[in-house]
């Protein structure tokens, strides 16, 4: 493994991808899903074809019983994302920069507060849209120390992502449901509308919210999160 990772790193920009040895093993026994440029690369080391290398990971998704359910109503959307909250057991992952639903994002802490061995990341696109989404980043922090490994592993992850390029991805996951807003099918100023995915494609986006912290800017002291700009200060 430790090979693989120094070939990968001696390919990466810098010279340090963040790939560590257990993550190449669970890319080879299919429990994670490699990104799209670590596929590239990987493909070059080994002279094999995107197919050859990772079929093993993306045929259980085509094979998944877990059939996408729409949500149409946000009497529905928002209940689902807070039943995702609820019953997140192992991880929770949440991205995206412009929440403001007060209760939503209580409910997060108080996952927090319920459940100490939960592992939240907490990924933005940008700076926060509003004062009250980094109001509840200082909480976050509050309630859990990054830096602290007394369970064994680190529970609470906070990053932004800054790439102005990057497309601002708004999801919220756990191991059991994940709930992915669309654009509203009912106006073009509403948030109403979204799809609900059951365990087999939310593991992926766990994946591939871990991936998004990686490749983002830690923000996980109180002093980081105060000097994020609020793009929508008087709302």
């Amino acid at each position: 493994m430790e090979n693989v990772v120094e070939a990968i790193d001696r390919r990466t920009a810098g010279g340090h991808s963040g790939v560590t040895p257990t993550m190449v093993s669970g890319w080879e026994l299919g429990r994670h899903t490699t990104s799209h440029a670590h596929r590239k690369t990987l493909c070059a080391i080994y002279g094999k074809s995107v197919d050859e290398l990772f079929a093993h990971q993306d045929q259980p998704l085509a094979d998944s019983d877990d059939a996408p359910r729409l949500l149409a109503r946000y009497a529905d959307l928002y209940p689902a994302m807070l039943t995702v909250v609820g019953e997140a057991r192992e991880c929770l992952i949440v991205t995206g920069s412009r929440s403001r639903n007060g209760s939503y994002l209580e409910a997060i802490e108080a996952a927090l507060v319920a459940n100490p061995t939960l592992v939240l990341y907490r990924v933005l696109h940008g700076p926060p849209h509003y004062r009250v989404l980094k109001q509840h980043l200082v909480r976050l922090l509050e309630l859990r120390d990054p830096q602290d490994r007394s369970l064994g592993v680190k529970t609470l992850h906070l990053a932004v992502e800054e790439d102005p390029w990057a497309p601002e991805r708004f999801f919220i996951a756990s191991e059991r449901a994940a709930v992915v807003p669309i654009p509203s099918l009912t106006s073009h100023e509403a948030f109403d509308s979204a799809v609900l995915l059951g365990p087999g494609p939310a593991s992926r986006l766990l994946d591939h919210g871990r991936q998004a912290y990686a490749a983002a800017r830690r923000i996980e002291t109180v002093d980081d999160v105060r000097a994020l700009e609020v793009l929508r200060e008087r709302e």
